[in-house]
């Protein structure tokens, strides 16, 4: 132990429970009686002996002849966070300066230039002149602290309440404290020092339920880990408060673009969970934030708010919006809540299509005037109803219960695939084609048609061939 560890009585102004006291014992009225410091706080020299006297030894004087009686007992003594004992900076004292240690309690118990016996339970101005400290207490050097002071989770003692009471240091003050480049900085450890994971003078105040209060990147954050556990620090208030930068006209309108470019900064306040809020369909960047859970903090919550461009009466020319920039509606809404009022149910006439759609859907789908698997299921929905009306059943070997409006249709379908072969696979397989397309099997159709050139289709994509072929091509080496 060094002696910057063992400070002289340092009663720190950090808590009530560590404040300057009234003495009920007048030592300014006893200083003729008493030579020494040690005689009645013979703990200071001894560990083995009390550190305040019992008040047996009042009696000597206070015994009802010479001395009105006394009834006086030592005051308790409170907590602190001190890693200082008298015993051993007493020891060092004498090896230091080879002195009589008696009266060395006079230079932190009595202020420079007043006479003995003028007690007060430390004078932290001369504790720190001593130590080379030559700032105001709460404003020392950040390694200072752990000179004199353990960190809060080394000191059981303090109670909730003594945290609480803690006094704020005038750098916690200073503009842009609450940013990265402040209170970040400042909890870095010293630099080139390997003795400490974070910096001496937050560990003193602080622990890492305080810090998780705030941080979402907690777990990823190294001076945060560094620092131990310890509920008592979260009786220091914290609110987590929006950066100057969110308060800037438009933020909200160009936040995305910032994110996209890096999300370091988002993953210090938001977790995906309070980004959801708003985006329900949520972008790249709201992935690459962490997930909320244990160890982490709950993050901003964000309240969803209306934009200013949806008008009282924006519900009824929303389709304009939506279908000229279907991407700014993608940032709040999913296509479910589109559905909730597009699709028609059996209690109510379809909406999203106009009342007379359902005799042209043919050559609506067919022309692809919308999409229409965005909503339905085409495998299933376009052949449930087809069968409903009447036309899923095949009529012979030419006429399909779907084709009927043209019942030679299965002689010019050919021509039909090639112009929209993305309707014929809303219900047609490959399987569906080679009934009649080989020149194998089936009806023996060559499915290769005229002017055929299987070299250059081969070289150019040979797993088409392998759909009939198998791994047998004709003619590939």
């Amino acid at each position: 132990m060094t002696l910057s560890s063992v400070l002289l009585a340092l009663v720190v102004a950090a808590a009530p429970a560590l404040a300057q006291q009234t003495d009920t014992f007048d030592h300014a009225k006893h200083a003729k009686v008493f030579p020494s410091c040690t005689a009645c706080h013979a703990g200071a020299v001894d560990p083995s002996a009390p550190l305040l006297p019992s008040g047996q030894g009042c009696v000597n004087c206070h015994d009802g002849t010479v001395q009105r009686r006394v009834a006086w007992k030592p005051p308790q003594l409170e907590a602190n966070n001190l890693r200082f004992t008298h015993a051993e900076h007493s020891r060092r004292f004498s090896v230091k300066d080879g002195r009589d240690t008696t009266l060395a309690c006079q230079s932190c118990h009595t202020p420079a230039g007043s006479g003995w016996m003028t007690v007060q339970l430390a004078v932290v101005p001369q504790c720190l002149t001593c130590h080379g400290v030559q700032t105001a207490h709460l404003a020392a050097p950040d390694t200072a602290c752990a000179t004199c002071h353990l960190t809060l989770a080394q000191t059981t003692g303090l109670t909730t309440a003594d945290v609480k009471g803690f006094p704020k240091p005038p750098s916690h003050d200073a503009p842009g404290f609450m940013g990265a480049s402040g209170h970040g900085t400042l909890a870095k450890p010293p630099a080139g020092s390997t003795k400490y994971g974070v910096s001496p003078s937050c560990a003193t105040c602080h622990a890492r339920d305080f810090c998780i209060t705030c941080h979402v990147n907690a777990p990823e954050t190294a001076t945060i880990q560094a620092l131990a556990a310890d509920p008592r620090s979260l009786a220091i208030p914290a609110a987590l408060e929006a950066p100057a930068s969110h308060a800037q006209g438009g933020f909200l309108a160009t936040h995305g673009k910032d994110a996209k470019k890096s999300t370091a900064s988002c993953q210090t306040c938001h977790t995906q969970q309070s980004c959801m809020a708003c985006h329900v369909s949520p972008p790249k960047p709201v992935t690459a934030l962490y997930a909320a859970g244990p160890g982490r903090g709950a993050g901003a919550q964000i309240v969803r708010s209306r934009p200013a461009m949806h008008m009282a009466d924006f519900s009824a020319i929303h389709s304009q919006v939506a279908n000229s920039n279907q991407q700014s509606c993608q940032g709040c809404h999913v296509r479910a809540q589109c559905l909730d009022c597009h699709r028609g149910t059996p209690e109510r006439t379809p909406q999203y299509h106009p009342q007379t759609f359902l005799a042209r859907h043919p050559a609506a789908a067919y022309s692809r005037e919308t999409n229409c698997a965005d909503c339905h299921n085409s495998a299933a929905f376009c052949q449930n109803c087809h069968v409903q009306a009447g036309l899923g059943s095949p009529r012979g070997p030419l006429v399909s219960g779907y084709h009927d409006v043209w019942p030679g249709f299965l002689l010019n379908h050919g021509q039909a695939a090639r112009q929209n072969l993305e309707s014929c696979t809303s219900c047609h397989t490959e399987k569906d084609c080679m009934t009649c397309h080989s020149a194998l099997y089936g009806r023996g159709f060559n499915p290769h048609g005229p002017g055929f050139d299987a070299d250059k289709l081969r070289q150019k994509n040979p797993q088409m061939c392998t759909a009939c072929h198998g791994l047998l091509i004709p003619g590939a080496k």
